[in-house]
């Protein structure tokens, strides 16, 4: 009886009473009505960014959105403005991460078993300064799209656009990292400012069923996940990851591969491999998408809601 008056008050308050154990079919969808989209992360720079795009064109394989770890303040401007104009002229989405955070500051417990929850967030209101800065610095050299890992900072980011700080395209993607893993808190993130939202990489198919439910806001995942977050390779569930969860970022991680962050001229050449093998891995997994759900309905490059940045050409004075 208490559990019923439990999962009944969730429903109240306009949440699943569960996990959805019949997975049911989304009828949300992104703007221009497609339900999924393919994202490439970890694309570090701009030579592994030129491999990634050149490995697509070769394969046949549509990227909608490109993401980078390793962060805002360790590109130079001049890279940052090839990687905007790289993306700009196709209409695919270039989202940078925001520095510093938690696991690159003098502070130990990030690296501690039990402070590992603290991952990337921001330390004090110094750290929420810099990477306020971070995102300023990025859209003013043509960028619209950013990952943050901290609630405080997501909070800040809706108060930007409503500043005119930020542009109001830019999109703000929550990383993997937050680890908020159930409907509330992750419809919580959407209050807070969240464009679209990367869950976690283990969930079951009845819990981003609930999730789905929960919000309207495009979700990330990954559908083969790099070791420190499991491992897992689940591309034949891609079908029904986007029957459930569209509007959905279908993202190609890499196993077995060595920890790039932070990324720079030393890693190159294996960036530039381990990009390959991602955009080769989104070719499988297209593949899976052709055989079992060949109606899926995908975006056209540049599609409403991409945070497709502006080309330095175009981007002659800062916002």
């Amino acid at each position: 009886m208490l559990m019923n008056e439990s999962r009944e008050f969730l429903r109240l308050l306009g949440y699943p009473s569960g996990d959805l154990y019949d997975l049911p079919t989304s009828t949300k969808r992104f703007p221009d009505g497609a339900q999924y989209r393919i994202e490439i992360p970890s694309v570090e720079g701009p030579r592994a960014l030129q491999a990634t795009l050149e490995e697509a064109d070769r394969l046949g394989v549509t990227i909608h959105r490109v993401s980078q770890g390793s962060g805002i303040m360790l590109l130079a401007d001049d890279e940052i403005k090839e990687m905007c104009e790289m993306c700009a002229e196709p209409g695919i989405e270039l989202s940078l991460f925001v520095g510093p955070r938690g696991t690159w500051d003098i502070s130990a417990q990030p690296f501690t078993t039990a402070g590992k929850v603290a991952a990337l967030r921001h330390e004090g209101a110094d750290q929420l300064v810099y990477a306020m800065e971070d995102l300023k610095r990025g859209a003013s050299l043509g960028l619209r799209g950013a990952l943050v890992a901290d609630e405080g900072l997501l909070l800040l980011t809706k108060e930007m656009k409503k500043q005119g700080i930020l542009p109001q395209d830019f999109v703000v993607k929550v990383s993997v990292q937050m680890m908020a893993s159930n409907p509330v808190s992750i419809k919580l993130m959407e209050d807070l400012g969240a464009d679209t939202y990367n869950v976690p990489t283990a969930l079951t198919l009845p819990k981003l069923a609930a999730i789905r439910q929960a919000t309207d806001m495009p979700i990330d995942l990954y559908v083969e996940v790099p070791d420190g977050f499991g491992g897992f390779i689940r591309h034949y569930e891609i079908p029904e990851f986007i029957r459930i969860l569209a509007p959905v970022y279908i993202k190609f991680g890499l196993r077995n591969h060595p920890d790039v962050y932070p990324s720079g001229k030393h890693l190159e050449s294996i960036n530039v491999d381990l990009c390959k093998a991602r955009v080769h891995r989104a070719s499988l997994g297209m593949q899976v998408i052709e055989r079992y759900f060949s109606e899926a309905v995908t975006s056209e490059l540049g599609a409403e809601g991409l945070g497709i940045p502006v080309s330095k050409s175009l981007n002659k004075t800062s916002i």
